[in-house]
């Protein structure tokens, strides 16, 4: 009996998992309606922060993918319980969307507009609102010395005919460069990220699953919180990224679709 089907609870990564932008990738809602006719529990873990849990729920339901609040978890929603972890009632500047804000802002965490005042932690997300003057206040931030936090390391976010648009870490490197500060990630492949999202569930690392097709994020994720590791590639990594970065999948599919039969 193949491991996979021992596996009663699946993380699955969003982008260039099961859909690229609104085009889900075949298979994928075959996929995830077999979870559900198996019995078995799924959570959306993704390291975009550019958009909320709501906003994820509405762009799943509008490309057919069923998901309630109980099957998101993202990089913001991972962020708040960090920064919440590290102070009671933080204020942060935050370079990412107004979605994002929102997400923390529910989390009870104060957000700064202009960067003015007391500020305990900057927060860069995947902004896809990105404006110059946001850069401005984040490089004068941590000049003055403010604890530097990212949401994600992704590089790249993977869209449709193999393109791909700059991420949270592209984002973070300008920073780094004009001012020699480097971020502390939260989202995958920090462990934390997974088992979080496990807690969340009531589940247990090790019947648990991570599919996803980045080896530096999804899959270094699995690793390093124990937990059984597809690599897809149907989005940015190929069999030959295996060795540039040193992560080995516990198992390698062209796509989600090649899971479906093996859970029946």
């Amino acid at each position: 009996m193949n491991e996979i089907s021992q596996k009663n609870l699946f993380l699955l990564d969003m982008d260039g998992t099961v859909y690229f932008e609104t085009e889900l990738i075949p298979g994928a809602k075959e996929f995830i309606d077999t979870l559900i006719k198996t019995g078995r529990d799924y959570v959306f873990m993704t390291n975009n922060s550019s958009k909320s849990a709501e906003l994820y729920l509405e762009k799943l339901k509008k490309i057919g993918l069923p998901a309630g609040e109980k099957n998101i978890f993202t990089s913001g929603m991972a962020a708040a319980v960090h920064i919440k972890g590290q102070k009671k009632s933080p204020r942060i500047y935050v370079v990412g969307t107004e979605s994002l804000k929102k997400e923390l802002g529910k989390s009870g965490i104060e957000i700064s507009e202009d960067g003015k005042g007391n500020v305990d932690f900057l927060l860069v997300g995947y902004d896809t609102e990105l404006e110059y003057k946001k850069l401005e206040i984040a490089c004068d931030l941590l000049c003055d010395g403010v604890p530097f936090l990212a949401t994600n390391p992704d590089v790249v976010c993977p869209v449709r005919n193999g393109r791909y648009l700059p991420d949270c870490a592209t984002i973070c490197y300008m920073l780094e460069k004009a001012t020699g500060k480097t971020p502390f990630y939260i989202g995958k492949p920090r462990r934390e990220m997974a088992l979080t999202a496990i807690e969340w569930k009531g589940g247990d690392p090790r019947s648990s699953a991570i599919v996803g097709d980045r080896l530096y994020t999804d899959i270094a994720c699995g690793k390093n919180a124990g937990v059984y590791a597809v690599l897809v590639l149907s989005g940015e990594s190929t069999p030959g990224d295996i060795e540039k970065y040193g992560i080995t999948p516990d198992l390698i599919l062209d796509s989600v679709k090649d899971i479906t039969p093996m859970l029946l």
